[in-house]
């Protein structure tokens, strides 16, 4: 077993992964989805939590040892991101989906400096968008972003070109792939199901699925 399919067994073990290709979740995007993950649940396992927020931390040092600053994407990134901050003795913030409309008004949220060399912490990358959308706000404000490092991804095309497209780098511990493998193997879902899971990476148009729940 390796890296990857180890944290894909956390997530499955605490139900963080939901797998319906019968009863697709639909995203915010529209998109239907036989696979939710929903790595907020991770908080609430204190071994797994131990688990991911070492492997978020031995990736930053590993992949971006100049990383001076590590910033959450709002919501799910924060405390992921603020957790892993504390195990590499870095400070941390966040930056909000858009500027409050009181106090400071501010979108970046922490003590930060322009020329700072920042990593990004996310929890999942889908569409790329809330990654990409980080990034912009760091970088108008002078602040250097290394890369993104996040838990889980889908591994869609569209997420992978808009990654590039604005330069960024990301590295995930657990993919679709060894994810779908793991589920199979544990029993979680059928061959046949692990192929339409697969299907939905590689075609997530698709209108073969049926209309499922709302995703939040």
């Amino acid at each position: 077993m390796n890296k990857m399919e180890k944290i894909a067994e956390e997530l499955l073990s605490i139900g963080a992964v939901f797998l319906r290709p019968k009863e697709p979740f639909i995203w915010a995007s529209g998109i239907k989805s036989p696979i939710y993950c929903d790595n907020r649940i991770i908080l609430s396992f204190p071994g797994t939590r131990t688990i991911i927020e070492n492997a978020l931390a031995e990736c930053i040092k590993q992949n971006f040892p100049e990383c001076r600053i590590i910033m959450g994407t709002s919501t799910a990134g924060i405390a992921h991101a603020a957790l892993a901050a504390h195990i590499l003795d870095l400070p941390a913030g966040y930056v909000r989906s858009s500027a409050k409309t009181h106090g400071r008004t501010a979108r970046i949220e922490g003590k930060t400096e322009a020329g700072q060399k920042a990593v990004i912490v996310e929890d999942l990358i889908s569409t790329g968008g809330s990654a990409v959308d980080t990034a912009g706000a760091l970088r108008e404000a002078g602040i250097k972003v290394l890369g993104i490092v996040s838990i889980f991804t889908y591994g869609m095309k569209k997420a992978e070109e808009k990654l590039k497209e604005n330069d960024l780098v990301n590295i995930s511990l657990c993919d679709l792939d060894s994810l779908v493998k793991t589920a199979k193997e544990r029993g979680y879902i059928s061959a046949k199901e692990a192929m339409e899971i697969i299907r939905f990476r590689d075609c997530p148009s698709d209108q073969g699925l049926t209309k499922g729940a709302k995703d939040e």
